[in-house]
């Protein structure tokens, strides 16, 4: 039985992302408060895989998970994109006249933000996470309370659904990685079958020097497919860069990370692998 770490609990959809990678197989669940305590139970154990939102089509890159990946000693196994829906859950018997109180994670708040507008005498409030907040109305049987959750979580926690897909943009995808262990990683994907990457890299302070690493990616027919930077603290106007590719020949890519190293500083690979299935 695979271990997989999630931010979260049962039925979030971090959960629903990490059952539907392992399709078919048999996996445990291992909730964490926060996205740095997965890292921090896969370090403490190097059997368990990890699973962590890195961008959502809507919200945009999450920041903080960027980081945490490059400082951690994991490796990207694989991706999936999720489309998210929301539910709107209450205790069984509720109806939409009772409710008083929404409660949900700041981010899918802002992702119902036109139906929310359309109720506006309901009080919002930004909790910890979508499965929590509906966990929270069946542990305490709160009356008056509406959580927006998965469906899935509903289902988990024995609650009503009044409303779903309510999301203010139906084409709303977040994009989960799925983690290793190094040594895991290293055994995990054939590379005949990986076809992208994520690396990251900081350049010398010098004119053009990104604009150099990008031409010889491109020159080894590597298609950029995403690109973030962030601040290095301490080092002012100084950044890293977080770059996702793809392609075909996993050999042209290989001499492509040779061509690029001495124009780099720090560059590491953070995890080669299969392109990801989207769910619609």
């Amino acid at each position: 039985m695979k271990k997989v770490a999630i931010q979260g609990v049962a039925g979030a959809y971090h959960d629903i992302a990490a059952r539907a990678f392992f399709e078919g197989e048999e996996i445990e669940i291992i909730d964490c408060k926060t996205f740095k305590d997965v890292f921090s139970t896969m370090r403490k154990d190097n059997s368990i895989f990890g699973i962590i939102a890195i961008e959502n089509s809507i919200a945009g890159s999450l920041l903080q998970n960027h980081n945490l990946l490059r400082e951690s000693e994991t490796s990207i196994i694989g991706e999936f994109k999720q489309r998210i829906s929301h539910s709107l859950a209450v205790l069984p018997g509720q109806k939409m006249e009772d409710i008083k109180e929404v409660h949900s994670h700041p981010i899918a708040l802002m992702q119902c933000g036109d139906f929310l507008n359309d109720h506006p005498d309901w009080k919002v409030v930004e909790s910890e996470d979508t499965a929590l907040s509906a966990k929270a109305i069946r542990d305490g049987q709160i009356k008056g309370r509406a959580a927006i959750c998965s469906e899935f979580a509903a289902k988990i926690y024995g609650l009503d659904i009044l409303e779903k897909g309510f999301e203010t943009n139906k084409r709303n995808f977040t994009r989960f990685l799925i983690l290793a262990d190094r040594w895991t990683a290293e055994q995990y994907n054939d590379s005949s079958d990986i076809k992208k990457s994520s690396i990251v890299f900081t350049t010398p302070h010098e004119e053009g020097a990104l604009s150099q690493v990008l031409s010889v990616l491109s020159y080894y027919h590597n298609n950029l497919t995403k690109i973030q930077s962030l601040p290095i603290v301490g080092h002012e106007w100084e950044y890293l860069f977080f770059v996702d590719l793809t392609f075909d020949e996993y050999m042209k890519y290989k001499q492509s990370l040779d061509a690029i190293r001495p124009l780099t500083k720090n560059l590491r690979v953070l995890g080669e692998y299969k392109i990801g299935n989207q769910q619609l």
